[in-house]
């Protein structure tokens, strides 16, 4: 069936609590297939989805929306209010997407025990049965393993309306998406293809801006150079045809210097100077007319050192409930001051009940552990936000600084009451940055933050000489930070069983 575009015209939105929009004048098309929206985090992402899909309404522009819409957000604290309906229905589409997704029918009732990666397919699950013309998908690969990611890419490319998609899944982007809104310090630009081959043409057109900028500019300093020169020697000139180092006798003298003036040298210099300076003036708009973006300084340093004793944990071998008949058992855990330790299995597995369980039994002095848990409530941002404000002058300087070198906008985060969720696992980063810990655990770090930040994180866990235990399904994350595994696999003996093995 035809089906017209979401349209922008001239969109701008702002929040009541903020100084500056946060999208200005976005005028875009978004026809049937999937948009990639990509951009660091705090550029309005979530907020260009909220206001597709008619949750916010622009302070200006309009949007035309072509039919039914469907927003699935970041955030997995509430289940969605159609999930007791679509666990239970006969519809055909819904019982489809139960089996491929993998959905229970008791899911409901024992929601807050569901890992994160379950919560996040029931959530998908319900927004796909309602075959929206327009649907709006905010970061749908969080906290999911790599075999459940393969599914839900099938299950979203069988998708025939109008997708965008916000996510930092180079991979699902790539397979997914036919076009790519770029969202950066306020510009956005829309390009065709995946996100590879728009970020590819991206940075071709930045670096030709660089390269014609810097010509540009090497042309105005010559040009300067040249009008500075041409100052001195006129300087030199007027010196000499001033008669007033001159003897008052000295007829001859003065009489040369009126004959250059009437010969009309005076105008002819002049002439050429207000030329040059001309040149200069249109040499300095044409390099202001040369949009470049700048390059912003990346990178952070975590604090750490390593503990004097040698092992910092010691876990007699036992199980850990995972619901009324599920268990995990696990071998003796020993977490060394120098660990590089890699937990990960598949969603609902026990991996974070594993953390929490650890955190729960450390006996390390305050100030020794920084803990980030797997996911982190609209309380806990509005908490963390608060907390920043409240910092000393001094730490709030440098905490402000490591969050800009994680990629966002200090000054709005001072502004918002409620961050993103990849705002404040930035806020909540760049606090434990300050810290000495002995110990650094990490549930899912990379879920929420955009690709620049996940690639700063990384360099400073490897450069930190605190211990690591880190639970993520990003394989390459792991590869480069961690030298132990455990691993969490679905016993043969007992499918009640969890075993976490150690290798």
């Amino acid at each position: 069936m035809p089906l017209s575009p979401l349209e922008f015209q001239c969109v701008s939105f702002v929040y009541e609590t903020a100084s500056a929009p946060v999208l200005s004048g976005v005028t875009a098309s978004f026809g049937r297939g999937w948009t990639g929206i990509v951009g660091p985090n705090g550029c309005g992402k979530s907020t260009l989805l909220r206001l597709a899909c008619g949750e916010l309404e622009p302070t200006s522009g309009g949007i035309h929306r072509p039919g039914p819409v469907a927003y699935c957000p970041q955030r997995t604290d509430r289940p969605p209010p159609e999930l007791q309906e679509f666990l239970s229905t006969d519809e055909p589409r819904a019982c489809v997407l139960r089996g491929r997704l993998g959905l229970q029918a008791d899911w409901l009732t024992r929601w807050n025990t569901l890992s994160h990666g379950e919560q996040k397919r029931a959530q998908l699950a319900v927004v796909l049965a309602r075959q929206p013309a327009v649907l709006a998908l905010d970061e749908p690969t969080n906290h999911i393993d790599s075999q459940t990611r393969d599914l839900l890419a099938d299950v979203l490319d069988d998708f025939s309306g109008i997708g965008l998609l916000v996510s930092h899944d180079r991979e699902l982007l790539d397979r997914l998406c036919r076009r790519c809104l770029l969202m950066s310090l306020g510009q956005v630009v829309l390009r065709s293809g995946n996100y590879s081959a728009a970020r590819a043409q991206q940075q071709a057109e930045e670096a030709s801006a660089r390269a014609q900028r810097e010509r540009l500019q090497h042309e105005l300093r010559r040009i300067e150079r040249e009008v500075s020169n041409r100052r001195r020697e006129a300087a030199r000139a007027d010196k000499l045809r001033s008669k007033r180092h001159l003897d008052k006798h000295d007829h001859d003298g003065k009489g040369a210097i009126n004959l250059a003036r009437n010969t009309g040298k005076d105008g002819v210099a002049g002439r050429r100077m207000r030329q040059l300076e001309g040149r200069a003036a249109q040499a300095g708009a044409r390099v202001d007319q040369v949009q470049v973006r700048p390059i912003l300084k990346m990178g952070v340093a975590l604090g750490g050192e390593r503990a004097r004793r040698h092992v910092l944990l010691r876990l007699d071998a036992g199980r850990l409930a995972l619901g009324s008949d599920r268990w995990l058992v696990h071998p003796e855990l020993v977490i060394p001051a120098d660990a590089r330790i890699g937990l990960t299995g598949k969603n609902g597995s026990g991996k974070s009940t594993i953390v929490r369980h650890i955190v729960d039994r450390l006996d390390l002095p305050a100030g020794r552990v920084v803990y980030l848990p797997q996911e982190l409530d609209a309380e806990r941002g509005a908490t963390a936000a608060t907390e920043l404000r409240k910092l000393p002058d001094q730490v709030l300087g440098e905490t402000l600084s490591h969050i800009s070198r994680l990629g966002s906008d200090p000054r709005a985060l001072l502004e918002t009451a409620q961050p993103s969720p990849g705002e404040t696992r930035k806020i909540l980063l760049a606090m434990g940055m300050a810290l000495q810990p002995h110990l650094i655990i990490m549930d899912e770090p990379t879920n929420h933050l955009d690709l620049p930040s996940i690639e700063c994180l990384e360099a400073a866990l490897a450069d930190c000489p605190a211990a690591l235990l880190l639970v993520s399904h990003d394989r390459r994350f792991l590869e480069r930070l961690t030298r132990i595994r455990w691993h969490i696999v679905r016993e043969e003996r007992d499918s009640c069983v969890e075993g976490l093995h150690v290798h």
